[in-house]
């Protein structure tokens, strides 16, 4: 599968174990030894989960409403793609990530290189696919990690992917969200090699109180099933096995990138633990983001920033 697919599959695994354990936590408020620090404050989870109070209304099951929220879209309604002049992903978790790249692009961060590559990621009219030589590889080793540097990296950008595409980021990931399998217009090495990095982020913060247990490996894993190939399961296990290290995941974001890395951070972790809290402080640190970037983010996901 590409790392889009595997992407969107982890990503809704992880908000609907997340926003299930934000609601129990908050029908356990009050209670002695009930940790309340990281009670959604609306945004993505309280739109998903209606506020955690079980009011959300509307018909369908659990994949429905992922996709109605995190997609965007209901499933099987509408186009998710917008075209070559399209202003990005409107609506769901997408649409997020598309608002926060299109803001970098504007804040005149990430020109230059590879094509632009917030060009490529971002809606408006979309710059085409760097090629697959040279600089691109250096690409695909920084932002899949090192020890995925290499042939197996430009291997895995590739794989599913198609050189140009009309489609921005977020378009794809919403896609990939709803269908809970490949989007409907492959995605570019450079949109596969980023959404690889997403998932470096969310795996390092999964395990950034000291461990990932059974419960956290099937948060992150449970929704892949058995379509993971050799190279694939290689990655996944490298990111388990590698040190926590928000530094290091820093240096290997490219400009205009650091929002969202933080944003998919955020959506990985439960901030019950110290140790949790500390990372996410770390890593805004580390991304060099400033108070109110970070406020924003936490609005826009529904959890309160426990660093404030």
């Amino acid at each position: 599968m590409s790392l889009m697919k595997t992407l969107g599959r982890v990503a809704a695994g992880v908000i609907l174990a997340k926003g299930i354990g934000a609601a129990m936590q908050q029908h356990q408020q009050g209670r002695p030894g009930q940790v309340t620090r990281n009670r959604s404050q609306g945004g993505l989870l309280g739109e998903l989960f209606g506020n955690n109070t079980g009011t959300r209304t509307g018909g369908g099951g659990l994949n429905d409403m992922l996709g109605q929220v995190l997609g965007g879209r209901g499933t099987g309604q509408g186009t998710p793609y917008g075209g070559p002049q399209s202003r990005g992903a409107s609506g769901g978790l997408g649409g997020l990530l598309d608002g926060l790249t299109s803001r970098a692009r504007t804040g005149g961060t990430g020109g230059g290189g590879l094509g632009d590559l917030l060009g490529q990621l971002g809606g408006g009219p979309k710059t085409r696919s760097a090629g697959t030589g040279g600089g691109l590889g250096d690409l695909l080793g920084g932002l899949l990690g090192g020890a995925a540097a290499g042939g197996m990296a430009g291997s895995l950008a590739r794989k599913d992917s198609q050189p140009t595409n009309d489609a921005s980021f977020g378009e794809l990931f919403n896609d990939a969200v709803v269908k809970q399998g490949e989007p409907e217009v492959a995605p570019t090495p450079e949109q596969n090699a980023v959404a690889g990095l997403m998932l470096r982020a969310m795996i390092q913060a999964a395990k950034s109180d000291g461990t990932i247990d059974d419960a956290e490996k099937q948060r992150l894993l449970g929704k892949l099933g058995d379509d993971l190939d050799d190279e694939e399961r290689q990655f996944i296990r490298t990111q388990m096995a590698a040190p926590i290290d928000p530094e290091a995941l820093a240096r290997d974001v490219p400009a205009g990138l650091e929002s969202q890395v933080y944003l998919m951070s955020l959506l990985a972790i439960d901030l019950d633990h110290d140790d949790e809290v500390r990372y996410l402080g770390r890593l805004a640190q580390a991304l060099k983001l400033d108070r109110p970037a970070i406020d924003e983010i936490h609005s826009q996901v529904g959890v309160a920033n426990p660093n404030a």
